[in-house]
């Protein structure tokens, strides 16, 4: 397996996940891994469809990193465990982002579009009554508001989330039709010095390409971005490094010779 490194992780610690962190470990350790990041969710003023959950996006900082630091030393033999978070973006919350990121070392963060004008992608209301190209173009539009609000991240995680839960995902959609609003995005992120992630969660939800598409990933590349993480969105062990060789062979197509780690929010690459 040529991408050794998993920089996408979620645990307990997770509103979306029970697995144990020591158990995701060890599976990452068995998995041959060199290092792996976990990326609890973050998600300030969260719009909660159903009661029962609510405040299950709002991550306990505090005790998260003092298991982590735990486990950590534990298995500092065996594996590197880094500190990360996925930020869930929104313009009005620039601000308590910016002091959040800030409050601890981080050695990565993930930015994230959970939420598009404060509707959640993930539910099918957000595409009732209209097709899915409305809907994307919506959730496309909402992440260049999010880029320029805010911008103490590293890397913006699966930057067409949205297609994952479209009422046809990805059968339709491709770089090319939607360049429009993507260009500007990748132009963005490449000026801003951030880096893109490749999010192979998606084969899980069936998509035909990784988040994001083989397009975005060559267009980044052609107009000069050179940061790329991989992560797989694992929130139980057996989804840990899942499709990472079909994600090396995709990056390889696109031009890349390097996928990046973060420790201390400092970028190192590694040769594919």
């Amino acid at each position: 397996m040529a991408l050794k490194c998993d920089f996408h992780l979620h645990s307990s610690f997770s509103g979306d996940s029970t697995a144990s962190m020591e158990d995701m470990i060890l599976r990452g350790i068995n998995l041959g891994l060199t290092s792996m990041c976990f990326t609890e969710h973050m998600d300030m003023d969260y719009v909660y469809i159903k009661p029962e959950e609510e405040g299950c996006f709002e991550l306990n900082t505090d005790s998260y990193l003092y298991e982590l630091a735990h486990l950590k030393e534990k298995y500092a033999k065996k594996i590197q465990i880094l500190f990360g978070v996925e930020l869930g973006v929104q313009p009005h919350l620039r601000r308590e982002l910016a002091v959040y990121a800030k409050s601890f070392d981080f050695d990565f963060i993930i930015a994230s579009s959970h939420l598009c004008n404060r509707k959640d992608p993930y539910y099918p209301y957000f595409y009732e009554n209209r097709s899915d190209e409305e809907a994307y173009r919506e959730y496309f539009a909402s992440i260049l508001d999010n880029i320029k609000a805010f911008d103490n991240f590293d890397v913006y995680g699966h930057l067409d989330y949205v297609v994952r839960y479209g009422k046809n995902k990805d059968a339709d959609y491709s770089y090319d039709k939607y360049k429009d609003l993507l260009d500007p995005i990748l132009e963005t992120l490449i000026e801003k010095e951030k880096g893109l992630e490749v999010n192979t969660g998606a084969i899980r939800y069936g998509l035909k390409e990784l988040n994001p598409c083989t397009g975005i990933l060559k267009r980044y590349r052609a107009l000069g971005g050179e940061i790329i993480t991989t992560g797989s969105d694992a929130h139980e062990p057996s989804a840990i490094a899942y499709g990472f060789t079909q994600a090396a062979e995709i990056l390889s197509a696109c031009g890349f010779r390097y996928y990046t780690t973060f420790e201390k929010r400092t970028p190192e690459f590694h040769r594919l």
